[in-house]
């Protein structure tokens, strides 16, 4: 992790303090339990734990001890999982760790998070913020499924302290931790890049890097370029000195020849002493007028009498009121009592009423049950007299009785056969409804087809006809009124109408570079082609009134309004960039630059890709992320896409860009003459459908007149056989019985007609009472209405006489209001004439103070306002000239004060950069000491490593080419030619590796070391002395936090509480891994 600017000499310094310091104490022993100030106090690793993330679902927590740490395991248990979490745990990016483009790798499949724990040592002076966070700062790390990440840091008890990556950047800045340094933390993947690498300049790099001479170099450069900017702002101030130097000269000329002004101003002084005592005699003459006007306005008593005058109106029209009120409540009094009695009356009425309706209903019940009774002793008589009349041709009945029965038969065969005929014929009627529904709906689907084809043709005739009139003249391409709308607009742009003229149609305005990409530019652009680019809001009114004119039903071009300018807008960084297909921006050219700012503001052009196949189109939009800053694409046909959908374009033809006319008129006559054959075919298909349905319709009507005769039919045949069956049923009436029956009813009709007499009489009598009690209540409700309609007189007098009074209160009030206002205004003008003698008093007292003597005045104020202004006038003129003296005073003062400031201010600078390249130069100096004695360190480390395997080996440092070689010969090749460390075996690669880490260990700071896998491909005797020499080191760097990664064997490491070893289970084996 790279470190803030400005901080990395006073680190570097801090850490080299602390490794002096470390290197002064005596060495720790190499057995026995660690004391305290064996160890050192900050930034080593605690514990780490991790849950959910990569493929483990749980690990730790891993309690490290404070030198040396051995995490040993088999392939999968985790190893290089807690390496790459220690790195993500810190903050370091996912690429840092070599192991996922994305944070959302690390996280468990079918998990949502992943978190990590990583706890630091915090003890000592040098402790980080020791009051909040105590003695261990705790770094919680939740990683989500889409690739954000949260960071927590707490406290040794818990308490969360900060949830901010700045805190968490100056906690490492102050442990001196750097996550990207690979002497801090080496992987197995950056081994082998450095190992398996050929370019002496990445050696050098990574060496330059791990010692942090890289940064330091960064800084030197960047403050040699804050110098260079310094040097050309002083260089800009120094021009401004010289404007500033004659500014100055100029200022100083005028304070030198300033002229004198007091004559002048001491005549405008006497001049305003004139001044106030002549308004002191107008307000004194104002006064006096106003004393005037309240005596007069005092003495005026007119409002008074038309007071009073109105107030005896009001009094007699009151008075007549009253007395109408009091005739009028009488006559309510006496319509209230006639309307007791009528009420009374009008309940008498609906009594007797009710009685004589129900007495009439009596009497209509009983002569109606007398006429039923005298219709059946009739009907009675009837049989009575057929009875015998049968009786007496007996013979001849019997016949007749066989006769009926025979046609009763018939009649019931014929019934059967006619309701066997109806459900056929409903069946028949059914079949022949859903023929006709069928016929009905083949001929409606040709109708549509018809009507589809007729709308297609009537539009291709319309194109045709519109290509042909574009012939002549093109833009009639974009509407038959584009080339008179664009007349009017060069008429009124010519008469100031416009202030700026307006640009379209667009697509009349463009023109392809590739014409076979008409078709998908215009898909693209659509209703932009028409439309029309306006400057301000003003021109867009005056064109919407043009478009008016020539667009009367509406439908007219869009006018957008943007400002006009004479660049293409800078699209850098916003403009889609592939390397094999263009955007829309790239393929139209345009003559003004308005065109194309307008395109890209309201359709984004430059972010729309044109592919011209759509297979491609698919893999570049769909397959994968899109390319930069691309929005959508088209394809050749016209077709829209997008990352995740795709639409079809609605037109297979070019209408405004295309190049062809003939062609396109060839193919639309073509296309004109199919659809007349299509045309044709469906018309005649659709008369014998309409013929057939025809005739369908007819059979039906006739089935449907048929089924209804025979359910005539059917009625006549049943009534025939009910008649006929009747008729036979009298035969058996007994003549005997019958004359008994009539005999018995002749008493019962006679009580009957007594009981109606009766009846009648009594309904009589109701009737006379009823018309007795109507009449008198009619007599009433006449009294009442005459009361009524006198008393509406008197009312209507009533209103009258209220109006009248409601008038002359009105006036009451409205005089009332005026003798008010006129009281208010007396008294007004005599607060004002005070008002006006407190002023007079002020205004004497002023002109006192500024004149004591009262000067007699004979002139007006205006003739003395005027030579007063003429007065000031000449007195500005010549201050105008040679400026006033104060403010000449002042701005000669300022310009000085300035002058002198920025001179010092260059001079300073100056100064400071002259200083500055003189200490640069001596720490350039320095910096090539300091780099030479780190390299020749690091050579000596390696060297000296190097013999521990009875091996030799050299490293050449060439800071000026800034390349970097390391040769190494094995025991027993010294005399051989071989240099190159890719000739060596797989162990005695990772020895040399380990040989270089170390140097470089040896020269560098930081709180802890990782190292991973470091002996995979060695052998036995060179892991046992790579062992050997980390484990010296560490005994040596004894403040310094050890942690080696390693599958193999350790079981010969010594028995030591300084060496802690951390044995990681084997992965569990599923049935699915299986």
């Amino acid at each position: 992790m790279s470190k803030r600017r400005g901080k990395v000499i006073s680190d570097a310094t801090a850490a080299k303090s602390r490794r002096v310091t470390a290197d002064a104490k005596p060495r720790r022993p190499s057995s026995g339990r660690a004391t305290p100030s064996s160890t050192g106090d900050i930034g080593l690793i605690e514990s780490i734990t991790l849950k959910n993330f990569m493929c483990h679902h749980l690990l730790g927590p891993f309690q490290f001890g404070p030198n040396v740490n051995f995490i040993v395991g088999n392939n999968g248990s985790g190893k290089s999982a807690i390496l790459t979490a220690l790195l993500v745990g810190l903050g370091g990016k996912a690429t840092v760790t070599n192991r996922g483009m994305s944070l959302k790798d690390f996280v468990k499949t079918s998990e949502n998070t992943a978190d990590i724990t990583v706890k630091l040592r915090n003890r000592g002076p040098d402790a980080f913020k020791k009051d909040a966070y105590g003695d261990c700062i705790s770094i919680e790390h939740r990683i989500s499924s889409d690739g954000g990440r949260t960071c927590r840091l707490k406290s040794k008890s818990g308490k969360l302290i900060s949830n901010k990556k700045e805190e968490l950047t100056a906690i490492l800045d102050h442990f001196n931790i750097q996550l990207d340094n690979p002497v801090s933390i080496l992987n197995q993947e950056m081994s082998k890049q450095f190992l398996h690498s050929k370019n002496e300049f990445d050696k050098y790099k990574f060496f330059m890097k791990a010692t942090l001479l890289e940064q330091m170099k960064r800084d030197y450069i960047h403050i040699k370029h804050t110098k260079t900017v310094t040097r050309q702002q002083v260089e800009r101030q120094d021009e401004s000195l010289k404007d500033l130097k004659r500014e100055f000269l100029q200022k100083k000329e005028r304070y030198e020849h300033l002229p004198s002004v007091s004559e002048m101003k001491e005549v405008l002084e006497n001049l305003k002493k004139t001044m106030v005592w002549c308004l002191v005699r107008e307000k004194e003459q104002l006064v006096q007028q106003l004393k005037d006007d309240v005596e007069k306005e005092a003495n005026n008593h007119k409002h008074q009498d038309n007071l009073q005058l109105c107030q005896s109106k009001v009094t007699q029209v009151e008075k007549k009121r009253q007395l109408i009120k009091s005739r009028v409540d009488g006559m309510r009094r006496e319509q209230e009592s006639l309307s007791g009695d009528n009420l009374r009356l009008k309940e008498q009425v609906k009594v007797v009423g009710r009685a004589h309706k129900e007495q009439e209903l009596v009497y209509f019940r009983a002569l109606n049950k007398l006429k039923q009774s005298e219709k059946e002793q009739n009907r009675l008589q009837e049989r009575i007299n057929k009875a015998k009349t049968i009786l007496s041709l007996n013979n001849d009945g019997d016949t007749e009785y066989a006769i009926q029965q025979k046609t009763i038969s018939r009649l019931k065969e014929q019934l059967a056969e006619l309701e066997a005929k109806g459900p056929k014929l409903n069946q028949e009627i059914q079949n022949k409804r859903q023929a006709l529904f069928k016929g009905r709906e083949e001929r409606e689907k040709l109708r549509l087809e018809e009507r589809n084809i007729w709308v297609v043709n009537e539009s291709k005739v319309r194109r045709r006809n519109h290509i042909l009139a574009s012939r002549s003249n093109k833009l009639k391409r974009f509407g038959d009124q584009v080339p008179d709308l664009l007349g009017s607009i060069a008429e009124g742009y010519a008469t100031g109408r416009f202030l700026k003229r307006p640009v379209g149609p667009i697509g009349a305005c463009i023109s392809l570079k590739d014409p076979m990409l008409a078709l998908a530019v215009e898909c693209c652009l659509r209703s932009f082609m028409k439309a029309f680019c306006c400057d301000n809001y003003k021109d867009e009114a005056a064109l919407q009134e043009l478009m008016r004119r020539h667009y009367p039903k509406g439908n007219r071009p869009q006018i957008i309004v943007c400002t006009f300018s004479e660049k293409v807008y800078n699209i850098q960084g916003r403009k889609a960039d592939h390397p094999e297909y263009p955007s829309v921006l790239d393929i139209i050219t345009a003559p003004s630059p308005v065109v194309i700012n307008c395109l890209i503001d309201m359709r984004g052009i430059e972010s729309i890709l044109i592919i011209k196949e759509k297979d491609k189109a698919r893999r570049v939009m769909q397959q994968g992320r899109p390319p930069k800053n691309c929005r959508e694409a088209f394809t050749a046909e016209g077709d829209q896409v997008f990352s995740n959908r795709y639409y079809t374009a609605d037109f297979s033809m070019a209408q405004y860009l295309g190049g062809d006319l003939e062609t396109e008129i060839s193919m639309l006559e073509s296309d004109l003459e199919n659809h007349q054959a299509q045309l044709s075919r469906f018309q005649l298909h659709g008369t014998s459908v309409t013929k057939d349905i025809m005739s369908m319709e007819r059979n039906l009507n006739n089935t449907i007149i048929a089924l209804k005769n025979t359910l005539v039919s059917v009625n006549q045949v049943k009534a025939s056989i009910t008649e006929l069956e009747t008729a036979g049923e009298e035969h058996i009436d007994d003549i005997s019985s019958l004359e008994e029956v009539a005999q018995e009813n002749r008493p019962r009709l006679e009580a009957e007609k007594q009981f109606v007499h009766e009846a009648k009489t009594d309904l009589d009598k109701h009737r006379s009472s009823a018309e007795d009690v109507e009449s008198k209540y009619f007599a009433v409700r006449e009294q009442i209405d005459q009361l009524s309609e006198d008393a509406e007189a008197l009312k209507e007098e009533q209103l009258k006489l209220e109006a009248e009074c409601a008038k002359h209160q009105r006036t009451l009030q409205i005089l009332e209001r005026k003798l008010k206002a006129h009281e208010d205004d007396v008294q007004a003008m005599s607060g004002d004439l005070a008002e006006r003698a407190e002023e007079l008093q002020e205004y004497v007292a002023k002109a006192t103070e500024i004149c004591p003597e009262r000067q007699q005045v004979t002139r007006s104020t205006r003739s003395i306002d005027i030579e007063i202004t003429r007065m000031k006038k000449t007195i500005e003129v010549h201050e105008e000239n040679h400026g006033e003296q104060e403010q000449v005073l002042r701005e000669y003062a300022k310009a000085l004060a300035l002058y002198r400031e920025k001179t010092s201010q260059v001079r300073d600078l100056q100064r400071f950069i002259d200083q500055l390249d003189n200490i640069m130069s001596d720490r350039q100096d320095r910096y090539k000491i300091m780099r030479r004695l780190v390299s020749v360190r690091c050579k000596l480390y390696f060297n000296n490593f190097l013999i521990k395997m009875n091996c030799c080996g050299s490293m050449v440092f060439d800071h000026n080419n800034e390349t970097l070689s390391i040769s190494v010969k094995p025991p027993g090749r010294e005399d051989d030619g071989v240099s190159d460390m890719r000739s060596l075996s797989g162990g005695e690669r990772s020895f040399s590796t380990v040989c270089f880490m170390l140097s470089l260990w040896e020269i560098t700071e930081s709180p802890f070391r990782c190292l991973d896998e470091f002996d995979v491909y060695m052998d036995m005797h060179n892991r046992r002395i790579s062992l050997d020499l980390l484990l010296e080191l560490s005994e040596r760097q004894h403040l310094r936090q050890f942690i080696f990664i390693t599958p193999l064997n350790i079981s010969n490491l010594p028995k030591t509480s300084l060496i802690k070893i951390h044995q990681l289970q084997d992965p569990e084996t599923t049935e699915e891994d299986v």
